[in-house]
């Protein structure tokens, strides 16, 4: 209740948790469309605690025993991508170079420098994560990336392994854009490679 009723900058979830865990409570707010950073700790060394976390929908997470230091690198790592949206003001007279930060593919417009989706000029909610992936395979239209290459780019090197949480951020995605995600137009997967963007 009080991540739902409060605006936090960042979300710090420990799996171990009474009662409800901190599984729960991050797929509870992924769930309520709160887009709100999180980042779970984990005493368990488990790889499937580790990717549960991801999938549902934790934007990092970090492994007991973690120095202070590791911890506000990682928060801080999360803050700056996590600059959803950026004032209007900030651009003044550079409204026009702004403009070019946009792609377009037909009725779907994803704005870089505000990090904001409209589909159909509606915005479309999205989480870090989801708008890091997104953004970078639609930077590369027709380009096929494999789940590795993906990993790589929008999770870094620390997630080397765990190829099926490219999978449930690629479902949520399609979940979010397509009018009928089992037929997707934007999001598309190449059989035995991976995915790729809109190749018209």
């Amino acid at each position: 209740d009080t991540a739902l009723n409060n605006d936090f900058d960042l979300i710090v979830l420990d799996i171990m948790l009474p009662g409800i865990d901190g599984l729960q409570i991050c797929q509870k707010l992924r769930m309520k469309d709160v887009l709100t950073p999180i980042l779970m700790l984990t005493a368990k060394k488990s790889e499937t605690d580790r990717v549960l976390g991801l999938e549902f929908g934790a934007d990092d997470y970090l492994t007991k025993p973690f120095g202070i230091r590791e911890l506000q690198a990682r928060v801080k790592a999360l803050l700056r991508r996590a600059s959803i949206s950026i004032k209007k003001s900030d651009f003044g007279d550079d409204q026009k170079k702004a403009d070019q930060d946009e792609l377009t593919f037909d009725d779907l417009i994803i704005k870089k420098r505000k990090r904001m989706v409209l589909l159909d000029d509606k915005n479309i909610q999205l989480t870090a994560k989801e708008f890091d992936l997104l953004l970078h395979i639609a930077s590369h239209p027709g380009q096929v990336f494999n789940r590795i290459q993906l990993l790589d780019a929008v999770w870094g090197y620390q997630h080397s392994g765990y190829e099926h949480t490219v999978n449930s951020h690629i479902n949520r995605l399609r979940t979010k854009l397509e009018i009928d995600p089992g037929n997707p137009k934007f999001v598309l997967t190449v059989w035995g490679v991976g995915y790729k963007f809109y190749d018209q």
